[in-house]
């Protein structure tokens, strides 16, 4: 199907269009989006710069990431069910910085909302 595909809920999340037996589009309803932005902190600014001299992963901002890609997910989720959807396929998560500072990550996904057969 493609690298990430899930279904929970009844409710089917695709980057591909699928093209089989198993999951089949029935009726496009139209894109969808959701984004989420979050702000660095000096406690994980300060853990990050240890990180950058000592190497390894930055911890505290990989779960802020990973918390902001979820709710940009369930806001775009939301949107789909709110226009009748039951899946969104082709989607694309996008990342920027942002802020004067470059303080601040945003998180955007976008899709199209569909009815599965």
């Amino acid at each position: 199907m493609g690298w990430f595909s899930k279904a929970d809920d009844g409710f089917f999340l695709a980057t591909v269009q699928p093209n089989g037996e198993a999951a089949r589009v029935e009726k496009y309803l139209g894109v969808v989006n959701g984004e989420a932005i979050i702000g660095a902190n000096i406690f994980r600014d300060m853990f990050s710069s240890i990180r950058d001299v000592v190497g390894g992963r930055a911890g505290g901002y990989e779960r802020a990431l990973a918390g902001a890609r979820d709710a940009a997910l369930a806001d775009m989720t939301a949107a789909a069910r709110e226009m009748g959807a039951d899946g969104v396929v082709g989607i694309d998560f996008d990342y920027e910085v942002l802020g004067e500072t470059n303080g601040m990550m945003m998180v955007s996904v976008s899709g199209t909302a569909v009815k599965m057969a």
